[in-house]
């Protein structure tokens, strides 16, 4: 009976509370903070009760943290977090850094393709399978390292790399759309095409710039969340391309195309989406500087400001004290590269050498505007390595300083690299083996590469698409110790040369094997050319 009255009575108090917000909201909230705190002091507390989930702590009362779905955190803000983001990377020195230096160890002059074949699943043997290795590393690189891979004909693939890489930093997500063009040129057999497109043009349809509907529907009854198509089940359908900026102030007429995601015949990829996935249901990307975009832009412009105040403190040295009325200056400024001597004598100027006259009651005061501040190094270091611990980047590789011993540099070094290697391991996921996937597949279907079975079984495709991704090495800070490990492992059977090589200079051992028999072979007729003459 006493349970029935409760319940009454807690579904009265909640009528009453909505009467009271309709009427007067902030009188309603009141109410509604005093029954929460009310109810507070029935509670005993518990486990996180104590720490981060506390309501009774004067320092977490006023934390209001809220957490909505994806769409509600991330879409909403995208628009905005890529503009502070672009307008960062053209303006902070910080964001400039983190990016290069990201972009130019992830991918540097390009992340070459090594295929690997499973030659066991496929009955071939070793030297069958190195054979055909080699022929099909030629003919990737016949349309990789022609500027007719890309629809816009300006970058080849590894260019292709660098600018997706920077797409993604900046702007959360890149873009690829799978196209094919019957080629005119006859140096060129494939019709494989990428065209790359700024994240932005992806968007809900009849949208204008930062404008964000999270209840866009298709016609055919989907979700359409920032420009993706989404089924019932979660699964990415198609994409709205904007055939121009959104949000952009040209005359054009802004149309949509809906691009399905997989080919219906083939389910080959007509898009590629290439970001980091933070949380579950993400389809879009973050700007790799979204966490740190408040501390970077309050950083650039403290240096602004001391940039400006060296530079004040360096024009106005000196001040003329005089009893004259104050709208009359005593200092001349000339205006101009050429230096100017006024002949009128209330009128001084500052320079190289020069000596000036007072008149009578006037005295010469110097400025000291303690200027460039003896702590700015000191602050800027220390916010530089909260900024790049929150990027994953050690201080001295954000602002490319080494002045720490070896084991301290070098473990630096080895940290940043795992960032690299992950990081790298996404972009050849999302991008670089399916662009190898569909060339091979063309490449097979004209006859250029010879792959029996590709088409009629999946696990034989598969064993044919093997490869691997290449890029820029670590780098060394004493080549000769590096060298010295990198021996030790090979003789103690936990690395090969293979790897290492990989691993150090970026090269191929193999490659480097027979450059190395045909040297050896060089100086051998020197040698011997040599002993002749002697004799």
């Amino acid at each position: 009976m006493s349970n029935s009255r409760y319940f009454r009575g807690v579904k009265c108090l909640n009528i009453i509370d909505r009467l009271v917000e309709s009427i007067a909201p902030v009188y309603g909230e009141k109410r509604r903070i005093a029954r929460e705190r009310l109810n507070l002091r029935k509670i005993i507390n518990s486990g996180y009760d104590e720490s981060g989930a506390s309501r009774n702590k004067n320092s977490m009362k006023g934390w209001l943290a809220r957490s909505k779905s994806p769409q509600e955190d991330i879409d909403k803000n995208l628009n905005l977090l890529r503009q502070r983001s672009r307008s960062l990377y053209m303006s902070a020195p910080l964001a400039v850094s983190a990016i290069k230096t990201n972009r130019t160890n992830i991918i540097g002059s390009g992340l070459k393709p090594k295929p690997k074949i499973d030659f066991e699943s496929l009955g071939m043997t070793v030297d069958e399978a190195e054979l055909w290795e080699k022929e099909a590393e030629k003919e990737f690189a016949l349309w990789a390292e022609s500027k007719f891979c890309d629809s816009a004909k300006i970058n080849d693939f590894y260019e292709m790399q660098q600018l997706v890489c920077m797409n993604w930093l900046l702007n959360g997500d890149a873009c690829v759309l799978i196209d094919y063009e019957k080629s005119k040129n006859k140096c060129m057999p494939y019709s494989l095409r990428l065209r790359i497109i700024e994240s932005d043009r992806i968007c809900n349809p009849d949208t204008m710039g930062s404008e964000v509907d999270l209840f866009k529907k298709a016609k055919n009854g989907n979700r359409i969340y920032n420009g993706v198509e989404i089924n019932s089940r979660g699964s990415v359908e198609a994409y709205y391309i904007c055939n121009t900026y959104p949000g952009s102030g040209l005359m054009l007429k802004k149309e949509w195309v809906r691009v399905e995601a997989y080919g219906r015949k083939t389910g080959n990829p007509n898009v590629l989406m290439i970001f980091e996935s933070e949380r579950p249901e993400q389809y879009r990307g973050i700007p790799y500087l979204a966490p740190v975009i408040e501390s970077l832009k309050q950083l650039t412009r403290y240096s602004e400001a001391e940039l400006m105040s060296a530079v004040l403190n360096g024009i106005f040295s000196v001040y003329i004290k005089t009893t004259a009325p104050a709208s009359e200056n005593p200092l001349f400024f000339g205006i101009g590269e050429e230096e100017r001597i006024s002949v009128d004598p209330n009128e001084y100027e500052l320079g190289s050498g020069t000596i000036n006259i007072l008149n009578p009651n006037e005295s010469l005061e110097i400025v000291d505007g303690k200027r460039p501040n003896i702590n700015f190094d000191g602050f800027v270091a220390s916010m530089a390595k909260y900024i790049g611990a929150a990027l994953e980047i050690p201080v001295e590789i954000l602002i490319k300083s080494f002045n720490s011993n070896y084991s301290a540099s070098r473990a630096a070094l080895l940290e940043f690299f795992k960032a690299v290697k992950m990081k790298r391991s996404w972009l050849v996921n999302d991008f670089c083996k399916p662009v190898y996937e569909l060339w091979l597949a063309e490449a097979a279907a004209r006859g250029r590469i010879k792959a029996p079975g590709f088409f009629e079984d999946p696990a034989v495709k598969k064993a044919w698409c093997g490869c691997i991704w290449n890029g820029p090495a670590q780098g060394q800070i004493d080549p000769v110790k590096e060298v010295t490990a990198a021996q030790k492992r090979v003789e103690l059977g936990i690395s090969t040369r293979e790897i290492e090589t990989i691993e150090s200079m970026g090269g191929d051992f193999i490659t480097n094997a027979v450059q190395l028999e045909r040297e050896a072979k060089e100086m051998k007729k020197i040698e011997n050319i040599g002993g002749d003459t002697n004799a």
